[in-house]
């Protein structure tokens, strides 16, 4: 019997252990809009080349990992006044034009 505990732990082990670590990767082929997450946006190469352009150094700032799931519209209230609604607009315009 103990060893039927055994053999199972085992093969639940590597189970276990890959869905931790597996991450679910952003969508590539998602439609990027001024909702979706900042991260989901700089997957994307042209994306990314949106968000350097109107926010240079975002993506380095020290605080990204804090901000990478929020949107646009979500981290500009903690902006301090870096990210204008007229800046999320020209990024939502770019992004249509991606999509």
């Amino acid at each position: 019997m103990k060893f039927l505990f055994t053999a199972a732990a085992l093969l639940a082990t590597p189970l276990a252990a890959s869905a931790q670590t597996a991450a679910p990767a952003p969508a590539a082929t998602a439609k990027l809009t001024i909702d979706s997450s900042i991260e989901t946006i700089a997957a994307n190469p042209k994306g990314k080349a949106i968000l350097d352009a109107q926010f240079p150094g975002m993506l380095a700032h020290e605080s990204y990992p804090m901000f990478k799931g929020m949107s646009l519209k979500q981290v500009q209230p903690y902006a301090q006044g870096k990210i204008t609604d007229a800046d999320v607009q020209k990024v939502a315009a770019e992004l249509a034009k991606i999509n």
